[in-house]
């Protein structure tokens, strides 16, 4: 319910004991699924990479429920409420092909070159400076992501206890520890599956229920057009150079986002890379974003449609004095329409997704610390259960971070906004790396190195530019995509000088590292059905993506 207050309305959820009995529940089977997994680790590749042997249904549903956060439950749905059905593009174009080129055309390059994290082929395909500064860069920017989760699972706690925000994330931050430590990968991934069914079942019906009280599809769209405009309503209309789309202009959507942005995130982030890592073999690993790819089509019906069914429902989300920003959407609208036990599901669903996105950056934090630095450069050579321990404690100080990097989550009033501007700053830069080290192989040591600090440093200068009014955009998500343009056309720039200084690698030092040059093992040759070819069931996500756009005019 909401609870008056002298400043408005704030939020509070009031569940019954039948909703709290489904929580409890869940939980003892979270932690359950520690328990039984622990045996299980015995070394540091077990503990990181659950020792490369979990099937691909297993690592495609873990890919995208590690997704499913905050960024997709709250961040989403609290653009869907600020900009409107324009968010699908974050998804139809700016995730599905880089997922899909990812399994096809990258995944070859991590799994043959059998590197234990992102950072590692780096080091192989350049040299330790550009290892170093994407260890470093990765490890800032998966701690403030994985802050982003426990702040969004942090305030479902504190409209459900009652309790202050830092003792909510406090406790947020000690459950999920506790199972990432219990059972390492293996116990996050395992979790991630069962956390990814327990997020449809509590959003799909919200969703209808949501949709059906604003007039069903058409009435919302017809009413949120009339009043907002119909770019709101319809992702391409007015995103002409000097539009009036609110996320922004063609050639920042199809540059920043659907390439820059998207394949940045998708095909380097390693919080996503690492499920792929743990699957069985080569044939598996590919699979993995692809089968993820297909969930991850529909998921903006339970994230956007809700977002932009609140703004009907919920009068005044957003505005100053209401109590409820735009991250109130989804639990605001739970609270309102579902009824007892059927809002225990759900509430269950976002702390589920809060978890598995806290989980998922948390895990990779501990393997790109552990091995990327701290084996790599303060303690090599030591044995293999060194590292196991010492990956358990970092465990423990990435999530003590993390409770600090809420805080500064805690200061925005969109979390997708937030997530966008560090994507831009840490995984633009990165992919231009790897894209050009990939497929260039005229790219040297140090091209690596200067590509992803000339790109980190643009983005962050065209950043501090847009917020000193000194450049001007739509919306800070149209920052970011030009942003993006920016760092990448830096990096490229920066990489093709520093090449011109210096002789390239050896064929045989590039041997598994570049394109025509990949080590592929029995799985990817073996004949097999049209259902386990990455290629076919690519081409099948691209389809439907293609459909659903076409879908969205014609309601």
């Amino acid at each position: 319910m909401f609870l008056a207050a002298d400043s408005g309305s704030v939020l509070s959820l009031d569940l019954s004991p039948v909703d709290l009995a489904l929580m409890l529940i869940y939980f003892s089977f979270v932690l359950g699924i520690g328990f039984a997994l622990k045996r299980a680790v015995k070394s540091s590749l077990d503990f990181f990479l659950s020792g490369r042997s979990l099937p691909a249904w297993v690592t495609g549903i873990g890919f995208i429920s590690a997704n499913i956060g905050a960024v997709e439950l709250l961040g989403q749905s609290a653009s869907g409420a600020q900009y409107g059905a324009a968010m699908v593009h974050y998804f139809w174009i700016g995730a599905i092909p880089a997922m899909v080129f990812l399994g096809i055309v990258m995944m070859p390059f991590y799994y043959g070159s059998k590197v234990r994290s992102v950072p590692e082929y780096l080091r192989l395909r350049f040299d330790p400076k550009a290892h170093l500064i994407n260890a470093i860069t990765f490890v800032v920017g998966s701690m403030l992501i994985a802050g982003v989760n426990l702040y969004a699972l942090s305030i479902v706690l504190e409209a459900l206890l009652g309790i202050p925000l830092i003792v909510a994330i406090v406790l947020s931050a000690t459950f999920v520890l506790s199972y990432i430590l219990l059972g390492g990968l293996t116990s996050a991934i395992y979790n991630e599956v069962m956390q990814f069914f327990v997020v449809l079942i509590g959003m799909v019906p919200l969703t209808i229920i949501a949709i059906k009280e604003t007039g069903g599809l058409g009435g919302l769209f017809d009413r949120l057009g009339g009043e907002n405009g119909r770019a709101f309503v319809e992702p391409w209309t007015g995103t002409g150079v000097g539009g009036s789309s609110p996320i922004g202009d063609w050639i920042g959507i199809i540059l920043g986002l659907a390439f820059c942005l998207s394949f940045g995130y998708w095909t380097t982030n390693f919080a996503e890379v690492q499920r792929a890592m743990a699957a069985k073999d080569s044939n598996s690993a590919r699979l993995t974003p692809i089968i993820g790819a297909y969930p991850k089509t529909f998921v903006p019906l339970i994230t956007i449609l809700p977002g932009m069914a609140a703004l009907v429902l919920l009068p005044g989300i957003g505005t100053p004095g209401s109590g409820l920003e735009y991250n109130d959407a989804i639990p605001a609208l739970m609270d309102k329409y579902l009824p007892p036990g059927v809002l225990g599901v759900a509430v269950t669903g976002l702390l589920a997704a809060f978890m598995a996105g806290m989980a998922a950056n948390v895990s990779s934090f501990n393997a790109v610390f552990t091995y990327d630095l701290w084996q790599d450069y303060i303690r090599p050579g030591r044995p293999d259960h060194y590292y196991l321990v010492v990956g358990r404690w970092v465990t423990v100080g990435g999530v003590g971070v993390a409770v600090l990097t809420a805080l500064i989550a805690s200061g925005f009033s969109n979390i997708s906004n937030y997530l966008q501007t560090l994507f831009s700053f840490f995984n633009v830069p990165l992919f231009c790396a790897f894209i050009i080290g990939m497929f260039w192989r005229r790219a040297t040591k140090s091209a690596g190195f200067w590509g992803i600090l000339a790109g980190t440093v643009t983005a962050v200068t065209v950043y501090a530019l847009y917020k000193l009014d000194v450049l001007h955009f739509r919306s800070d998500l149209h920052e970011t995509m030009w942003g993006s343009i920016a760092a990448f056309a830096a990096g490229a720039i920066a990489m093709v000088l520093a090449s011109l200084r210096e002789p390239r690698k050896t064929d045989a030092e590039l041997h598994g590292l570049v394109y025509g040059m990949e080590i592929r093992d029995a799985s990817d040759t073996a004949a097999r059905p049209w259902y386990r070819s990455p290629v076919i069931l690519g081409i099948g996500v691209l389809v439907l993506n293609a459909g659903l756009y076409v879908g969205i005019y014609a309601i």
